[in-house]
């Protein structure tokens, strides 16, 4: 148990947290590192209701394909998510067929439809990919399927990420224990306007897929779309939240307390899975969350938040550890919303402390060396108010480093 929030509670387990959901990854050869998983596994005998949100590149990975067709086919159910990494399955002559026979292998030691399984790859552009890795994997990684198999999945998954990305929150609706939990990867090309990464999300919860597909689609909004690393929207992204009903709370069907239980708690797995993406940028040495208040409505909120933490300039001053806000201003400037800059003030915190750096869209005196000292904690909160009404969003990101440009220089090596 981690900690509480409200009547939330944050447990271990990932995408196995849920009752009835089992995982597991390996080695199946196409990470030449025999100690990095690179497929994996997360089943549910029982059958789950499905919804998924996916990139709006243009480009799009054949498994996304297969999976927009596989869930048209069984009308928005499944059991189980297939996904590899070290290679995106994009931009490829026979990517559909080639995600197509990994849901069959797969499907095959489940003893399921090949329709009811979801497919992903994350990794290189435009190489083919090898189907025998699959072949000759795929029985082992359905045998070692297990209740504890979370970790290895969330190993599977990973690409440039230096760390797993889990969540699970525990709460009670209709006096029946629930729980959503996920994992996700991502580290660069991300950039709002979708999911941004690959992210699995498990619940026990029952709910149909009309109101799980609306739950997803809002918190989607206000927590991967509002993060940003690079600028650049992969062709692979794609968020799913399967749904098995197992902890037999009274079906949600519509809007009301429940639905709004639900979303809250969707909502918590979601946004602590941003933050750590946001964190775990490609050479990123700080995590920045800015939050806008005083914004006339949610879209104009979320609009200044996401212009500043995508800014070039001043993810490159934060690196710098530099209190430049002009380039915060700037950012504000340029945000395609309708609100007055003269009323805006600006604030930038830390665990070390708060310096004021603006007020009515111009600058005031503050300490040089107090806000070194603020920057140069690893977690860095730029806080905005536009006195302009009572909507508040956030949006996440990390500093821009030498590093970002080593590790993408030579990453298809």
């Amino acid at each position: 148990m981690l900690n509480k929030n409200n009547d939330f509670t944050y447990i271990e387990g990932g995408v196995c947290a849920a009752q009835g959901f089992l995982a597991n990854g390996l080695n199946c050869g196409l990470n030449g590192d025999p100690q990095k998983n690179d497929l994996g596994l997360v089943f549910s005998p029982a059958m789950c209701n499905v919804a998924a949100v996916y990139t709006q590149n243009k480009v799009k990975g054949a498994p996304i394909l297969v999976t927009k067709k596989h869930l048209a086919a069984t009308g928005g159910k499944a059991r189980g998510v297939v996904v590899n990494s070290k290679n995106a399955n994009t931009c490829n002559a026979d990517g559909e067929e080639k995600a197509e026979r990994i849901c069959e292998l797969a499907a095959a030691e489940l003893g399921i439809p090949a329709d009811e399984m979801i497919v992903a790859s994350t990794g290189v552009i435009g190489q083919p990919l090898p189907i025998e890795p699959f072949e000759t994997h795929m029985k082992a990684l359905a045998e070692g399927l297990s209740e504890g198999g979370n970790g290895r999945a969330a190993n599977a998954i990973m690409t440039t990420d230096t760390i797993k990305k889990e969540v699970a929150v525990r709460f009670e609706l209709d006096g029946m224990v629930c729980t959503i939990g996920g994992m996700a990867k991502g580290s660069g090309m991300i950039h709002p306007n979708m999911a941004t990464t690959l992210n699995f999300v498990t619940t026990d919860v029952k709910i149909s897929s009309q109101m799980l597909q609306k739950a997803l689609s809002e918190i989607v909004k206000v927590t991967y779309n509002c993060l940003s690393i690079d600028g650049d929207t992969s062709t692979n992204d794609m968020v799913s939240v399967m749904a098995n009903g197992l902890a037999g709370n009274g079906e949600i069907t519509a809007e009301g307390a429940a639905f709004d239980t639900f979303k809250e708690g969707l909502y918590l797995v979601l946004m602590n899975m941003t933050r750590m993406l946001a964190k775990d940028g490609e050479g990123a040495s700080k995590l920045l969350e800015c939050t806008v208040k005083g914004a006339p409505d949610l879209d104009t909120a979320i609009i200044v938040a996401k212009s500043v933490i995508r800014s070039p300039l001043f993810k490159c001053a934060m690196f710098g550890e530099d209190a430049n806000w002009g380039r915060i201003l700037c950012a504000i400037g340029y945000a395609e919303a309708d609100f007055d800059i003269d009323k805006v003030s600006v604030d930038l915190a830390s665990d070390k402390g708060v310096i004021g750096v603006c007020r009515n869209g111009a600058g005031i005196p503050f300490s040089e060396e107090k806000a070194s000292e603020v920057l140069s904690a690893d977690e860095i909160y730029i806080n905005i108010d536009l006195m302009q009404g009572e909507a508040e969003a956030k949006a996440w990101g990390c500093d821009l480093t030498y590093d970002y440009v080593k590790i993408n220089g030579d990453y298809r090596s």
